[in-house]
Order: structure tokens, then sequence, then C-alpha cells
């Protein structure tokens, strides 16, 4: 039984499925994101709609143009903050933007990001937007803990009892059970089909690709090196938007909280499994943390950039997301790659620089693995011939990844396409991949042309 879900093949209004590049160029304007911080630090007091509000006022104080009109904002989004249902038009009224701006928020979980620039996209493909600021945005520190159904019943019997003695007799029924929370976030990590957490599926990886311990533990070391080559080089200087942290504002956020400098192999190697405590390889160092942070975009079309003196560096090629069982949700990647390449008309030999966002360093080599291997492409797959070929690492995640950064999960997916975008503009690199692996079973992937 082939393993690839065929059902999920065509997404957004473009219709990504269609050979050869787009008719109108979309330029990405310019990009910024938050500093990234671990679930319960320096962030934890800044919740999802503040930090993607400090993105889009950035954004629209770098290309303050007053002929420039932002047609709408899209953001993505998974732990829906009660007090912000619809977060993105929370985000563009808290920015200034005009009431008139159309917004809204969508859920692809970790895609949910980059579904949000290629939404944007859509909107300008089908000719109603010139511009738009499309990003992610992610408190996981906020995610919020649920009493038990039961807690809730007993909640709505007691309000509405009319009588003391009522009330009484309610109050004698109340049960320690009721009061147990229920961990959203681990509900939200937890496939509601396979049952599995995701750290469970990147175990299953492991097993089948035959992945090591050791091989993974190098990699989470590479993506923590990688990091610290870019800070220091200036890399995350000009897209690094510093943040000020209620509730007094006085400390200000300037660079990520998470990555580890001074991280040894021999550190990570002493890590317990976490997932499979007996058997297992995945650990909390080969994988992403849990993570606060939002990233934006502006994009546009070209001849509308042009029209209000903006100059774009990079271009949108194309976009595809497709399905795979939820079990091994981290391959998808592998086969999404496809479905963005042909939409953009290209080839696996024009891309010359790839971001993959690391949720499992398992992960990520199944991926290497399958980009490789033309006999294991067409065992996940069905097809008889792989349109991919093996990764040169020198090219992949090239200023590290979510393992040292973290992984925010409604924003990564823009997260990394920013990343393709400056590092695409900084080697003055052609074309450029960016991917990403979806809870749930789903992978999806964007192709960057410079102009």
């Amino acid at each position: 039984m082939m393993e690839l879900t065929k059902t999920f093949t065509e997404f957004g209004t473009a219709g990504i499925l269609k050979a050869g590049p787009m008719e109108k160029k979309l330029c990405i304007v310019e990009a910024v994101r938050t500093p990234f911080a671990k679930a319960a630090s320096v962030l934890k007091d800044m919740p999802a709609l503040e930090l993607g509000r400090a993105v889009v006022a950035e954004l629209l104080d770098r290309v303050d143009r007053p002929e420039l009109t932002i047609d709408a904002v899209v953001f993505g989004n998974i732990i829906g903050p009660p007090e912000a249902s619809n977060v993105a038009r929370v985000i563009a009224l808290k920015s200034g933007l005009p009431q008139t701006t159309p917004a809204y928020s969508l859920n692809m979980n970790c895609a949910s990001g980059m579904l949000a620039l290629s939404q944007a996209c859509d909107l300008i493909l089908s000719g109603k937007a010139k511009a738009v600021i499309a990003g992610g945005t992610e408190s996981m520190s906020n995610a919020p803990l649920h009493f038990p159904k039961a807690m809730a019943d007993f909640l709505t019997k007691l309000m509405r009892a009319k009588s003391v003695s009522a009330k009484l007799s309610l109050l004698a029924k109340l049960r320690p059970s009721y009061f147990k929370p229920v961990i959203t976030l681990s509900l939200g990590l937890t496939d509601p089909v396979s049952g599995m957490i995701m750290g469970d599926t990147a175990e299953v990886l492991a097993k089948r690709y035959h992945i090591t311990r050791q091989e993974q533990d190098e990699y989470a070391l590479r993506s923590h090196q990688n990091y610290f080559k870019a800070l220091h080089s200036g890399f995350y200087n000009d897209h690094l938007v510093p943040v000020f942290v209620p509730p007094k504002f006085h400390q200000q956020v300037e660079q990520d909280i998470g990555p580890r400098d001074n991280l040894t192999l021999q550190q990570l190697a002493k890590l317990r499994p976490y997932f499979d405590r007996r058997h297992g390889t995945v650990t909390v160092g080969n994988s992403c943390p849990i993570t606060d942070g939002a990233a934006a975009c502006l994009i546009m079309e070209e001849k509308e950039a042009a029209r209000v003196g903006l100059t774009p560096q990079v271009f949108v090629r194309g976009y595809g997301y497709q399905g795979v069982a939820p079990e091994v949700m981290g391959l998808g990647p592998a086969v999404a790659t496809p479905v963005a390449m042909k939409h953009a008309g290209v080839s696996i030999d024009d891309i010359e620089l790839i971001e993959i966002n690391e949720a499992f360093a398992a992960q990520i080599i199944a991926n290497e693995r399958l980009f490789a291997s033309t006999q294991l492409y067409c065992k996940l797959t069905g097809e008889t011939s792989s349109p991919l070929q093996e990764i040169d690492r020198d090219r992949l995640n090239v200023n590290g990844g979510a393992i040292a950064l973290g992984h925010p999960v409604g924003t990564s997916g823009a997260r990394i396409v920013i990343n393709l975008y400056k590092e695409m503009c900084r080697q003055d690199l052609n074309i450029g991949l960016a991917a990403i692996c979806v809870g749930g079973g789903l992978g999806g992937a964007m192709i960057l042309e410079r102009g």
C-alpha cells in the first residue's frame, strides 16, 4: 500500500500544479523576524499578537512609502490566542494599518507561515491585491491549560443552580480529578489520526531509514555551530527586530535565546532518549525546542514595487504542498519539493541553496536519504523515477536551523523562507528551495529566484 496521500495535490487559487513559472512576477521586498526564544523564557509575557505586531510595524517602517497601500495581511498561527481569535486582524490594526485593510489568519500546522506567504502570492496572482504582508506568529509559552470536560460540566450546572441548597448539593459532588489540567500544547503536538506525538514520528523515521543516534547528534551539533558562524558573521543583523518585553518594557531582547555556542558532541551523547525511552534515539538535544517568535514578509507584484520606488532582490518562483502518511510526517519536504519545482518550472539541478526546517535531526537525515535514493523515493511515492538528487550539506541550512533556533510552529515556514532569501542575496545565488514537514502528514515547499 502506498504511503503517499494523493488526495492533497492542489492547494490555493493559483493552481500550484500548473507547469512553468507564474505569469506575474512576485517579489519579496523586505523580510524581518523577532528573536526566537525558548518557551517560558524571556518572551513568555509577549503574546502572539504582540510578536506579530512587532514584525509588521518594522516592515512598515522599513518600506515607508506614502503611495504604498497594503491590500491584505495574512498570518499563520496554530495556538489561536483566545484574546485575538483572528490574530492577523488584531496585528494589522495594532500596527497602524487602516481599518479597511482585510486580514485573516490560517492554520496548516508547521507550514502555516509558508502557507501565509503562498496565500499572499495567490491574492496577487488572482488580481485581488498588489501588496500583501504575510508571515507567522506563535507564543508557545501561552498555550492554554484546559480543565477536563467534567469540570466544565460541573461549573455550568453550578451557574445554573437557582437555590443555595442546589449549589451545595453540587459542591458535594466536586472531585479532585476535575482539577487535573489538560495540557493543550501536548494535545496539539499529537496527531489525532495516528495517535502519535511528533517525536514518535521521528523515531519511526530513525528506525525505518537506519539513522543512528550519533548521526542525529552530529547533525544537531552542526545546526548550533552553523548558527553561531552566521551570528558572528553578521548574517542576522539586518532582519532581526529587537523587541521590548512587557509589562514594563524595560528589557530589550536583541538576540535569539536557545542556541548553544559551546555545545559538544559529548554533551549531546549524554542525553537520554525522550520519546522512546528504552530503545529510542531521539532526544531533546537532536530535536527542535519549543519556542516563541514571529516573522513577516512584504510580498508585491514587481510592477507595483517599481511604481512606489522599491527595488526587489528576490522573487517567488513557485510553491506546492503534498501529503504523506501522518506517522511519517517528517518526509513532507521530499514529496512537496517536486510539486513546487513543477510549479516553478525548474529542476533539482537548478537549486543552489536549500533550507529545510529542522523539526528533528532524524527527519532531516531521512529527507536527505530520500533525496539521494531513487529507490527510497519511489517506494514512498509509488512513482517510477525520482526528480530529486543528493543534497550537498554545504548548501543545506548553512546558517543553522530549528534545532538551534527553535520551532515556533506557526512561524517557522516564514522563517526558513527569510533565511533562504537573505542568504541568496548574500551569496548572489539564483535559485533556492525552502521546505518544511508538517504535523498531520503534509509537506510544503517554496522556490525563490534572484532578480
